[in-house]
């Protein structure tokens, strides 16, 4: 784990945690680019030929779009993680859109060059397939929410999503923006807000939606922040400050599997 700020990958939390030896596969081949927001990294059925790591306050949405127009909102990826070919391992049709859903800079490489790193390095390996996994969690109970929950709750759980993210209380986020991410009206979701402002949970701004009270927004959200949340801890080792922003993940050497192919011993005494 690493929080350091003389680390060369200090602004991404995914890069952050890797070992020297680990840094040094993939510093040759990463590239530094300033994306605004709206900015599109890939396309629905675009081949997915590069693995992006948003630093620092750089946000980053995957969308589906619909046929009727609108999009929906499968999963938001800030310092804590990377987009692009991180499930996949690249070079497949991409079936979401990824935007950039707050500005900043990234840092991008090809999809084939981290696989070759991964090859290398069991660690670095394991630190991919741990986030690989926790990314997954993220737009499966993403899913449900929106299945299961009513619209205040899943409003809320966007929000606080954002928040681990950004680590601010004034999340740049319109009102317009919050709709599309959640598939929600531009009527419906004022009166949500609204609601929301008036239990005293957020301020409406002018570009922005302050988040008043972290702990009373947590307990009036469903439970699905909550478990995403905890699969991140579990999982990847994320560590998060009292006002929520994950501030670390952790790579960890992963432990030998056991052989399971029976040894010459036990095939004579079969």
């Amino acid at each position: 784990m690493s929080s350091d700020a003389g680390h060369p990958f200090a602004g991404n939390l995914l890069l952050a945690a890797l070992a020297p030896q680990d840094v040094a596969l993939l510093e040759p081949h990463l590239s530094r680019r300033d994306h605004a927001r709206g900015d599109v990294l890939f396309e629905v059925n675009q081949d997915v030929s590069h693995v992006t790591f948003p630093l620092d306050r750089a946000v980053a949405t995957l969308v589906v779009p619909l046929a009727e127009g609108g999009t929906v909102e499968t999963a938001t990826v800030g310092h804590e993680g990377a987009i692009g070919g991180v499930v996949s391992q690249g070079y497949l049709p991409a079936f979401t859109r990824c935007v950039m859903l707050v500005e900043g800079p990234t840092l991008g490489m090809r999809a084939d060059r981290l696989k070759e790193a991964k090859r290398a390095s069991p660690t670095l390996n394991d630190l991919f397939v741990r986030y690989a996994d926790c990314l997954l969690a993220q737009v499966l109970q993403s899913v449900a929410c929106n299945a299961a929950h009513p619209v205040e709750r899943r409003v809320l759980r966007w929000l606080l999503g954002l928040q681990d993210r950004l680590g601010s209380d004034a999340l740049p986020v319109t009102q317009v923006v919050l709709g599309n991410m959640l598939g929600i009206g531009r009527t419906h979701i004022t009166g949500v807000l609204a609601k929301l402002q008036r239990q005293g949970l957020i301020h409406i701004g002018r570009g922005r939606i302050h988040m008043l009270d972290r702990t009373r927004t947590e307990a009036a959200c469903c439970e699905c922040h909550g478990r995403v949340r905890r699969h991140f801890e579990t999982v990847l080792g994320a560590i998060y400050a009292p006002a929520g922003e994950i501030v670390a993940v952790e790579a960890t050497e992963p432990q030998p599997q056991p052989d399971p192919r029976p040894s010459k011993g036990r095939e004579a005494r079969a």
